[in-house]
């Protein structure tokens, strides 16, 4: 790949709406071009195959193999993609594992277009790092490009342990929740809670559908979209 080329993305997602997201998010990254998705580890495989890939955005629970797995057999078997994880897990031990794979970044869900972007303009500047390290500081400093400053921030009026609490609800809700109840179940207004779900909404991790057969303007209901 010369220096001008577009990183050749693979997202290896299972749920089909949070795919198309990932591959919409990766087109919007100058430097960036998703070649393709894969809904489990063997259609992956079978796309590496016949497919140039420079990094893989990898969901860590597949169908088929755990995503850590997946990235260790791709590794014996030769394929030299490098790895951000997507995960809805928190478990650290998962995390040092995916270090010695080729795992240069974790992304948690739900996640924004802002946090993705993040994460590839850093990996797009360590992988510009080439030549000869002048000493112990030039060897910091690229490794220190993976590494991100902090929490990417949330829309002004958002906050991380809400977002938590909305999503915790929204995703035991198995049929659904509106802005009214799930603003009564976490202890906010309707309004704030309609932020945080059309926040999931634009991430990729709720969707909405109108609530018909009551007296005026249909109601909204959220559901997550992706279960377990």
């Amino acid at each position: 790949m010369t220096g001008d080329s577009p990183i050749r993305v693979l997202v290896v997602e299972d749920d089909p709406v949070a795919a198309d997201a990932h591959l919409l998010y990766v087109g919007r990254v100058p430097g960036f071009t998703a070649v393709g998705k894969a809904r489990s580890g063997a259609e992956a495989r079978r796309l590496l195959d016949r497919t140039p890939v420079d990094l893989l955005l990898l969901d860590l629970h597949l169908p088929d193999v755990h995503g850590l797995q997946l990235a260790r057999s791709l590794r014996a078997a030769g394929h030299q993609a490098d790895v951000i994880a997507v995960t809805s897990a928190r478990d650290l031990t998962v995390v040092r594992e995916g270090v010695s794979l080729g795992v240069v970044q974790y992304v948690l869900k739900p996640f924004t277009f802002a946090t993705l972007r993040d994460r590839l303009v850093r990996y797009a500047e360590f992988r510009r790092t080439a030549g000869e390290a002048s000493g112990q500081d030039e060897v910091d400093r690229a490794l220190a490009t993976l590494r991100a400053p902090g929490p990417v921030a949330l829309p002004k009026g958002l906050s991380a342990p809400t977002l938590e609490r909305v999503t915790g609800a929204l995703r035991e809700a198995a049929e659904g929740l509106t802005a009214a109840s799930l603003g009564q179940s976490v202890g906010i207004s309707r309004i704030t809670a309609r932020r945080y779900l059309e926040h999931l909404v634009s991430a990729g991790r709720a969707e909405r559908k109108p609530l018909y057969g009551q007296v005026g303007r249909p109601e909204l209901v959220y559901r997550w979209v992706r279960s377990g």
